[in-house]
């Protein structure tokens, strides 16, 4: 008995434990979308199963040592809702970020992303007018574009140390016109009219040489947000995995000392049983 109470307490010590990363993983997700990617809403829902792995996992040491039934029953049943809901957003991330990649640009180092490469509920999260006006806002304070700017003694770098620069895809998005525009080069975020073929991008036309417009109303624009997102809950996701295959065995394993508890408990309770029935006088004084 003790020795699988000592086992189940261990198992919730490293449950615990499993809990920060899972956690830390929402903080970096949600200061990632105060700075660069600017979509908050993902990182929440991993921050509260964090947060609860944390309070069950606690529970579950309390109830080991204290040997109090109630409160194993519950983390058995807390720890099984939480695994069932980590691995539903796991399935919910790579879902929807299945799709959409850079498509690389001819005699360009850097890639361009297209808002239609993307999933539909994503597409439509970013196209929400009031919604992006809020992630705009976000891009454009993050001062990525202002930052993406280099000069050698006052003078910008040239147009083909620009075309071998590898872009982020907010950079590559939103603070330059997409490549089919035919626009010219002469900074990083200034662009004239050039010789190159003028496409039927609709971007083009919302394209603007003013520094707080620049392509923040374009779909390149959109694209490149998701482009980051996806890479953002790519990562998050891989250690997710890694915590939910850990989480499994360790519940098994709880759940199989627990179940060897119940069963000692009975053979205790039945040998206590057939003493007082074989000995009647051992409850008399």
């Amino acid at each position: 008995m003790r020795a699988s109470n000592h086992m189940i307490g261990v198992i919730n010590f490293l449950t615990f434990l499993l809990s920060i990363p899972i956690l830390a993983g929402g903080i970096w997700l949600s200061s990632k979308a105060s700075s660069t990617d600017c979509m908050r809403f993902l990182q929440w829902p991993l921050i509260i199963i964090g947060v609860a792995l944390m309070v069950v996992s606690l529970a579950g040491f309390a109830g080991s040592c204290y040997r109090n039934t109630f409160l194993m029953y519950l983390y058995m049943w807390a720890m099984f809702f939480i695994i069932a809901a980590l691995i539903g957003f796991i399935i919910f991330a790579y879902a929807v970020t299945d799709k959409g990649s850079g498509r690389p640009v001819m005699n360009r180092a850097y890639a361009e992303y297209n808002l239609e490469d993307y999933s539909g509920w994503l597409q439509r999260k970013v196209s929400d007018q009031s919604y992006w006006l809020k992630i705009s806002s976000c891009v454009r304070d993050s001062r990525t574009c202002a930052k993406m700017r280099r000069t050698y003694h006052g003078v910008p770098e040239t147009t083909d140390a620009f075309y071998s620069r590898k872009l982020n895809p907010i950079e590559s998005g939103c603070c330059k016109p997409p490549t089919d525009c035919g626009f010219g080069y002469v900074n990083e975020t200034l662009w004239g009219p050039g010789g190159g073929l003028v496409g039927n991008n609709p971007d083009c036309g919302k394209w603007s040489n003013d520094q707080h417009q620049l392509c923040y109303s374009c779909d390149s624009c959109k694209a490149g947000v998701l482009a980051s997102i996806k890479h953002s809950w790519r990562k998050v996701s891989i250690i997710n995995i890694i915590v939910v295959i850990l989480l499994v065995i360790f519940y098994i394993i709880a759940y199989a000392a627990l179940r060897n508890n119940k069963r000692m408990d009975n053979d205790e309770s039945y040998g206590e049983t057939r003493m007082t029935k074989a000995h009647p006088s051992a409850l008399h004084f």
